[in-house]
């Protein structure tokens, strides 16, 4: 494989890495749902997309035989990724979700939550 494909490849590599980064940073740190929502289903979208891309044109490169799994999986994730946001955001909508659940081991409480949830003890005893 000669310098300048090389140094294609790898420059689509790690604009791939970065997209898949940044995708799953704002995954985590973004606060609103939609916010969280459309961090995974754009970047690391774009991302996983580029790494397949990457992986195509090194095997045709280097000689081996060509295999449809790479194209597979990305008719795969370019038809999925839309279709389960668009799933979520309805979900959420129905939901009126306006912000993050509070996760299950999380020790501390919410202070938006409402206390009318909790228990109140008994006043008649």
């Amino acid at each position: 494989m000669n310098l300048f494909a090389e140094i294609i490849l790898s420059a689509l590599l790690l604009v791939a890495c970065f997209f898949t980064l940044v995708g799953s940073i704002g995954l985590v740190k973004l606060s609103d749902f939609f916010k969280r929502l459309h961090a995974p289903t754009k970047a690391t979208t774009m991302g996983v997309g580029s790494i397949l891309v990457v992986s195509v044109f090194y095997h045709a490169l280097v000689g081996n035989s060509f295999h449809p799994r790479e194209v597979l999986i990305s008719v795969f994730l370019i038809i999925t990724a839309p279709i389960s946001a668009h799933m979520m955001a309805k979900a959420a909508l129905s939901l009126r979700l306006k912000k993050r659940p509070q996760c299950p081991t999380d020790e501390t409480p919410d202070p938006n939550e409402d206390d009318a949830s909790q228990p109140q003890p008994d006043s008649d005893l």
